[in-house]
């Protein structure tokens, strides 16, 4: 099973033909093969989540700053062995979170900045950044400064369980 996962889209109805057209041509070709996108909110508009189902099926979760209503704040599904929540903004007590719902993989959004870090308490954490407002990740002594990059995450899980993800940067 493959996951196409972006987050923080903010298109809505103001937004330019041309930046549309061409972050849909970018993600026809990144999520070719994916099986299903995920969307970790802030897609804003209801006919820009309509196009993401175009490409593969969608499930995407309520941002703070959506208007669709119909969207729920969390979702869990599962595949192979992992259980996979997905959330905007992170909970406060994010480890109490992940073990009430009983999660290996946690998927947000809300920073803007791509990130794919594990924790302590054995939760793989996957952020995509955004493909249309990205921040850059924080600065780390001894590396040069980060470059806000358009982004999107794919998560691959093979038939084995194992599972590989990937930041994908885009134009």
């Amino acid at each position: 099973m493959k996951l196409g996962i972006l987050s923080d889209t903010h298109i809505t109805n103001d937004s330019s033909k041309d930046e549309i057209s061409s972050l849909f041509y970018q993600l026809r070709k990144v999520f070719k093969d994916v099986d299903e996108i995920v969307h970790a909110g802030d897609v804003c508009e209801e006919f820009f989540l309509k196009e993401l189902q175009s490409i593969a099926a969608t499930r995407c979760v309520q941002g703070n700053l959506d208007n669709i209503k119909e969207l729920k704040i969390f979702t869990k599904f599962t595949i192979g062995r992992y259980n996979i929540g997905v959330i905007h903004i992170l909970p406060d007590n994010l480890e109490e979170f992940t073990k009430q719902h009983g999660l290996q993989i946690l998927i947000f959004g809300h920073t803007h900045q791509p990130l794919i870090k594990g924790t302590a308490f054995n939760v793989l954490l996957l952020n995509p950044g955004s493909p249309t407002k990205p921040k850059a990740p924080l600065e780390r002594p001894g590396f040069m400064k980060p470059i806000a990059r358009p982004s999107v995450i794919t998560l691959t899980i093979d038939e084995n369980d194992i599972l590989s993800t990937f930041i994908i940067n885009l134009k």
